[in-house]
C-alpha cells in the first residue's frame, strides 16, 4: 500500500519560500524546462533559504519540489500507484483514495493554495482558469485520468480536486462477474453490429465495460470515438478520437458534445461510440443509430435497463426539437437494440447485473432478458436473443440458449 506521507510545516513554508524565488528569478517556468537544470536552480535555491540542512532532507525537500514544479507532487506517488483508481482532495490536507473498490484515507499535506496551484498547472496549456470567477473547472491529464476541481466560494471547506484514473490494461469480459457464456453473448452482440447502450450508476465500471465491449469490433472497421472528456482507449488500428471543448476563460470557443456527434457523421463511421450521453446528444445519436451505423455504443446514468430507456427518452427532450412521446419512443425501440446494466458487487468490484433486449415494436417500450446475474454466486442465467443481426455478414451463427 502507498501512502503519502505528512509534511511539516516548515517544510511547508521552505518549499513556498523556494517556489517564490523560482518564479521571480525566472519569470517563466519553460525557461527550466530541463529536468537537469531545473533540478540544479532548486537545488541552489534550496541551499539559499535552508544552509544547513541535512544531506537527506535537503534531498527529500528536492524531489518533493522537483514533482511539484514539473508534475502533480504529493499526488505523484498515489498516481504511481497501479491500485488506486480514484484520489479525491476535500479540502486542504484531506485526502481520500479509491483503491481495489474501498475507499481509505491517505495523509498528504496540501493547503489551498498548493491544490489551486496543482490543478492551475494541468489547465493553464487548455486554455481554462480556476478561481472565484470560474469557480469549477474539467480536465484531462496526460495520462488520461480525469480531473475534476471545485473552490470556493462553491466549496465550502476549501478547495476539492477528484482524479478518475482509467487503467492502460484491456480488461476482459469475464472480469465483470461474467461466465464465458455471458462474454460470448456481449460478443456477440458486438460483431453482430447490435446498438447498445451501457447503464450504470457513477464509478460503477461504464467507460471500463465500454472498452472491454470495443475488443468485439473488427479491426477492418472505422470507429469514431466521441466524449466529453477522452477516456476510452480502443485497440482498434483505425479509430478517430474526438473530445468536446468547454468554453474558454472569455467564454468563446465551446464544442459540445453534440457538435461532435453532427460532425462525425460526415466522417465516414463504420461505427460511432459516444462515451456518455447526457444531454440533446441523444437525439443526434439515435438518428445516426437509425441511419445505418450499425454497432454503435454508448454509456448513460441508469440505474437499470428500464430506468435507461426512460431517460434516453428524457436526454431526447432537451434537444429541444418538439417530439411528442411516440415518435421518441418509436426512434429509441428501432435504434436501441440492448441495455446492458453494470453495478457494483460485495468488495466494490464491478459486474454486469443484466443484459436486457429492447423489443422490436416501436408502438412501446419492452425490455426481455438475455442475462441475469445472481446476487447469490449462482450462474448467470443466459437466453438467445430475438432481434435480428444489424450485420448478417458478421458475427457467429448462433447463441447457445442456456
Amino acid at each position: 500500500m502507498s501512502v503519502v506521507a505528512p509534511v511539516a510545516a516548515d517544510d511547508i513554508a521552505l518549499k513556498r519560500r523556494v517556489h517564490e524565488r523560482l518564479v521571480v528569478d525566472s519569470g517563466d517556468l519553460e525557461g527550466h524546462a530541463a529536468e537537469v537544470q531545473l533540478r540544479a536552480r532548486l537545488g541552489e535555491l534550496l541551499r539559499a533559504e535552508a544552509p544547513l540542512l541535512a544531506a537527506s532532507r535537503h534531498e527529500r525537500l528536492l524531489e518533493e519540489l522537483l514533482r511539484d514544479v514539473t508534475g502533480l507532487g504529493p499526488l505523484e506517488p498515489l498516481l504511481a500507484d497501479p491500485d488506486v483508481d480514484e484520489i479525491m482532495l476535500n479540502g486542504p490536507d484531506v485526502a481520500y483514495v479509491e483503491r481495489r473498490g474501498e475507499l481509505e484515507g491517505v495523509a498528504i499535506s496540501l493547503d489551498a493554495e498548493a491544490i489551486v496551484r496543482l490543478v492551475a498547472r494541468v489547465i493553464a496549456p487548455l486554455g481554462l482558469r480556476l478561481d472565484r470567477s470560474s469557480p469549477m473547472v474539467d480536465a484531462r491529464l496526460a495520462d488520461g485520468s480525469r480531473l475534476h476541481a471545485v473552490v470556493p466560494p462553491l466549496a465550502i471547506d476549501g478547495p476539492c480536486v477528484t482524479i478518475r484514473r482509467f487503467r492502460t490494461r484491456a480488461v476482459p469480459l469475464e472480469a465483470f462477474g461474467v461466465d464465458e457464456r455471458g462474454a460470448q453473448l456481449m460478443r456477440w452482440m458486438i460483431e453482430a453490429g447490435w446498438n447498445v447502450i451501457v447503464a450504470g450508476g457513477t464509478s460503477t465500471g461504464k467507460t471500463t465495460l465500454l472498452n472491454a465491449l470495443s475488443s468485439a469490433v473488427p479491426a477492418c472497421e472505422r470507429v469514431v470515438t466521441i466524449e466529453e472528456t477522452a477516456e476510452l482507449r480502443l485497440v482498434q488500428p483505425h479509430v478517430v478520437r474526438l473530445e468536446a471543448r468547454r468554453a474558454n476563460a472569455e467564454g468563446a470557443g465551446e464544442v459540445t458534445v453534440r457538435d461532435l456527434v453532427r460532425a462525425a457523421l460526415r466522417m465516414r463511421p463504420d461505427r460511432i461510440v459516444v462515451g456518455e450521453v447526457r444531454g440533446g446528444e441523444a437525439l443526434d445519436m439515435l438518428q445516426a443509430m437509425n441511419t445505418g451505423h450499425d454497432g454503435s455504443l454508448s454509456t448513460l446514468h441508469a440505474n437499470s435497463p428500464a430506468d435507461a430507456l426512460a431517460r434516453l427518452e428524457t436526454l431526447v427532450l432537451f434537444a429541444g426539437v418538439g417530439l411528442p412521446a411516440p415518435a421518441i419512443r418509436a426512434q429509441v425501440a428501432s435504434a436501441v437494440d440492448a441495455v446492458i446494466h453494470v453495478g457494483r458487487a460485495g468488495g466494490g468490484s464491478r459486474c454486469v447485473r443484466s443484459i436486457a433486449e429492447v423489443a422490436h415494436d416501436r408502438r412501446r417500450l419492452e425490455l426481455r432478458p438475455l442475462l441475469v446475474n445472481a446476487d447469490d454466486g449462482d450462474l448467470p442465467r443466459v437466453y438467445p436473443p430475438s432481434r435480428p443481426r444489424r450485420r448478417p455478414d458478421s458475427g457467429r451463427a448462433g447463441m447457445a440458449t442456456r
